[in-house]
């Protein structure tokens, strides 16, 4: 894939359209439709600023994969709903949000914006194998910051991460990386792992926070260079900190697996070259009258016919 390729987390920039768009924006029914109308918002808002050649929806097709369960089982366990036997947990989302999800896949399919979810997978986990593929710049649009972990300058990969509602945008690099955390990308997932993170379900090592795990990390390298220290009674780790790496072991010894992202999904053969016109305009127009989609894809489709 050449060009610049713009990547999606399309979950997380839905709910933050959910929450920063009125529900008093509605279809002709009287159905909410503000996460709908806000994520093309923001779409044609992404195609206007930065222009990519290729774009990616990318889902959640198990948005709590049994495997990173069975290594870590509070992983995301406070956001389920409903566990189900031999299929994807349910998810917490307000009852209002689930019926859009739906229209906005409908929606993308229409328009010909290419949407990719991989059962047993993550959005992140279809993300960061786009990323690794990719002969080109990628931006990566997200409200999650366990992406920061595949920032790379040399290859360049940013992170676009939304601050205010789905209209200002930081842009992460390696430089803001290393000014807010005191580590690059690579470095990333090891900081998130050991510091932990509610939100995720992930302990981290107790005693161990942001600042001496960032410290940790710089003094030995990564990961693999603080655990090795742990065994070298020369290395310059205090006696509590040597104690509560040692008796968190067990988490440290899976917690890789579970907080990097995969880069080998068997992601489907698509074509993500940004559209110019929409693939099925018969069935977007009926989307479009049902749902009361108005101006923000009137917008979106006038700006990809650019």
């Amino acid at each position: 894939m050449t060009g610049r390729l713009m990547l999606l987390d399309t979950a997380s920039l839905y709910f933050r359209a959910y929450f920063g768009v009125p529900d008093s924006v509605r279809a002709p029914d009287g159905t909410p439709v503000n996460a709908v109308r806000g994520l093309l918002d923001f779409i044609d808002r992404l195609v206007k600023d930065h222009r990519p050649d290729r774009l990616v929806a990318c889902m959640d097709a198990d948005w709590r994969p049994q495997w990173r369960v069975d290594l870590i089982p509070t992983y995301k366990a406070h956001r389920v709903a409903e566990e189900r036997e031999g299929a994807p947990d349910q998810e917490e989302v307000p009852d209002t949000l689930s019926p859009q999800v739906p229209v906005i896949e409908a929606v993308l399919d229409a328009v010909g914006i290419a949407r990719v979810g991989v059962a047993g997978y993550e959005a992140d986990d279809v993300i960061g194998t786009f990323t690794a593929r990719a002969n080109g710049p990628v931006d990566i649009v997200t409200g999650d910051r366990d992406l920061y972990q595949l920032v790379d300058d040399k290859r360049e990969i940013r992170v676009l991460y939304p601050l205010k509602g789905v209209g200002t945008l930081q842009l992460t690099d390696e430089a803001a990386l290393r000014e807010k955390y005191g580590v690059d990308g690579r470095g990333y997932a090891d900081l998130a792992l050991l510091r932990g993170d509610a939100s995720d379900g992930l302990p981290g090592v107790p005693g161990i926070g942001e600042k001496t795990a960032a410290k940790l990390l710089a003094e030995f390298g990564d990961l693999a260079g603080i655990l090795a220290a742990v065994d070298d009674p020369r290395a310059k780790l205090t006696p509590s900190q040597r104690k509560r790496l040692t008796e968190a072991g067990p988490y440290l010894a899976v917690a890789p697996k579970v907080v990097r992202v995969a880069d080998d999904v068997p992601v489907p053969d698509v074509d993500t070259t940004l559209p110019r016109a929409p693939r099925d305009p018969a069935a977007l127009e009926s989307l479009a009258a049902h749902w009361g989609l108005g101006g923000s894809l009137q917008r979106l489709l006038t700006t990809l016919g650019e």
